[in-house]
């Protein structure tokens, strides 16, 4: 599936909670899906629905597509651990998803876009696969000519502001980051059930 590019907080409405990843709003204008018949009293949720709804939440708030997004799931099975510690770990280890939590970006597709262009280095190199998995101890930092760029220099100025997990060191002034320990699935910055989405794949894997 190519990755979503429709109205944001639509899919915000729908899911019923605000996907940091996905917009700046703090919150829903509106808190009931979107249609005609959006704000009408609804019955109550099927086991499915509610697994599927957990699911879509992380999805659209890291920005995975679905054929990625049960890959990870796959993957997060196959390691030692829980299954839903391992899946947050793996998406909060995303190199746009960083580059987001370092303050460097108001949203994950903003960061997404700046490791495209080429704007972000890793360990002193040139990395701009979004999906580029950060380890224990690996430096990130944003090229010399971007730092140059009114917007580069803006979102500096905001990011020393910005209030960043634990796993994460920044310095505003060298515009250089680290990833100092391993994702701490608690500091993931929206409410879900984890366990949900790994038990709305369970039969698929």
């Amino acid at each position: 599936m190519a990755r979503y590019r429709g109205p944001r907080l639509k899919v915000c409405r729908a899911l019923g909670t605000v996907l940091p990843g996905m917009t700046t709003v703090a919150t829903l204008e509106r808190p009931y899906p979107p249609g005609e018949h959006g704000g009408r009293r609804r019955g109550k949720l099927s086991d499915y629905r509610i697994r599927l709804v957990e699911k879509q939440k992380l999805r659209f708030h890291y920005g995975v597509g679905e054929k990625q997004f049960k890959r990870y799931v796959a993957e997060a099975t196959r390691r030692k651990g829980p299954t839903g510690k391992n899946l947050v770990s793996m998406l909060e280890s995303r190199l746009d998803n960083v580059v987001w939590r370092l303050g460097l970006a108001p949203t994950i597709p903003a960061a997404r876009q700046m490791v495209v262009h080429g704007h972000i280095l890793i360990n002193g190199k040139r990395v701009d696969r979004p999906s580029y998995q950060i380890k224990e101890g690996t430096e990130i930092s944003i090229r010399a000519k971007s730092k140059e760029k009114p917007f580069i220099q803006e979102r500096l100025e905001q990011s020393a502001s910005r209030v960043r997990p634990s796993f994460l060191e920044f310095d505003p002034a060298a515009a250089t980051g680290k990833m100092v320990v391993p994702p701490d699935p608690a500091e993931i910055p929206l409410d879900v059930n984890t366990q949900a989405v790994i038990e709305f794949y369970s039969q698929q894997l």
